[in-house]
């Protein structure tokens, strides 16, 4: 990833409800969520959420496939690991072994949360 492909994903990743989406499909895996369900459980309305993730699309952080009469949209992690590569590729002054562990970290890990 360059630098300017990097200034455009984070572009779309600057917004709140981007944000919020992003993380959604990043949980629901390689399956993805249809826009619908999406929308809910941003708690937006479906026009404003399909407008955000043509945003993502656009920026090449997720894709889209139709399924009956849904559109089903799903995270891109080749993006989103070529942009942590892009972040650490000149880590540390060359201390590389100060960024190994991030980069040698397996890339879906639970994430254990407690309830409040």
């Amino acid at each position: 990833m360059d630098e300017h492909r990097a200034l455009i994903v984070f572009g779309a990743l600057s917004q709140e409800t981007r944000l919020r989406a992003m993380r959604l499909l990043l949980v629901a895996g390689p399956d993805g969520i249809a826009a619908g369900a999406l929308a809910e459980q941003v708690e937006v309305s479906p026009s404003n959420v399909s407008f955000h993730l043509k945003e993502l699309e656009r920026a090449g952080l997720v894709t889209q496939r139709r399924d009956a009469r849904s559109v089903v949209y799903s995270a891109e992690y080749d993006a989103l690991s070529g942009l942590i590569r892009f972040l650490m590729e000149d880590c540390c002054s060359g201390r590389h072994e100060i960024c190994a562990p991030a980069l040698a970290a397996p890339h879906c890990q639970p994430v254990t949360r407690t309830r409040q």
